[in-house]
């Protein structure tokens, strides 16, 4: 089992990689290319792709649909562009009423607009149209917020969707390499109970400090 050392290890050896693997060319020479990081944690990880890749930086927001009981448990995310995607399977099993997920869909888009507000001082999602477009996580649990983002990502016309994650559990990555045009995880895991366990440094990431980095690379 692969443990990183923290997000910011994560995310210089995915830029390494991706340039390694032939995902992308070195210095970020591919024209209009854009790393976006899914907050809160993402960030972290993807400063540092787009450091290593010399490309520019902006977030893209999903938020997990908790069950109910256990909101750490997502049974479905929503996106900046509004996309929904739900674990029809999962929920069933559950037995999640009709009007639970109405009422959480609400509530997360609400959070997703406050969100965009505090990070990027406007609802607008940044625009991807004709843009390839490398998303990066500090992990997949259960890839619904991936999954949502790069849905979210193909409405905005994304030239080009790569997908780059430092850990995901092994039995979603045929699910995730079907969502993206390229799919790059840097430890597929067997046995996965939470991205946590994949970090000996997985301390809490703020909103001010989501603030704090965008506003770095916007300078």
């Amino acid at each position: 089992m692969k443990i990183f050392r923290d997000r910011v290890e994560a995310g210089r050896e995915l830029a390494r990689a991706l340039v390694d693997e032939g995902v992308v060319s070195p210095g970020g020479e591919e024209e209009g290319l854009l790393i976006l990081a899914i907050p809160r944690g993402g960030i972290v990880v993807g400063a540092e792709v787009a450091r290593g890749l010399h490309a520019p930086l902006d977030v893209w927001l999903s938020r997990k649909i908790g069950a109910p009981g256990n909101p750490e448990f997502g049974i479905g995310s929503v996106s900046s562009h509004g996309e929904t995607v739900l674990d029809a399977e999962t929920i069933a099993a559950l037995g999640v009423g009709e009007e639970y997920l109405k009422e959480a869909i609400r509530r997360e888009r609400m959070e997703l607009e406050r969100r965009m507000m505090a990070f990027r001082g406007s609802s607008e999602p940044v625009q991807v149209e004709d843009r390839p477009v490398i998303l990066v996580d500090d992990g997949a649990a259960t890839g619904s917020t991936a999954l949502a983002a790069l849905a979210a990502l193909r409405r905005g016309g994304a030239k080009r969707c790569i997908l780059a994650l430092p850990v995901a559990p092994r039995e979603l990555l045929p699910t995730l390499r079907k969502a993206a045009d390229t799919t790059l995880i840097l430890s597929a895991e067997p046995v996965f109970m939470a991205v946590g366990q994949f970090y000996d440094d997985f301390r809490a990431v703020e909103d001010e400090e989501v603030v704090r980095t965008l506003a770095q690379w916007r300078r």
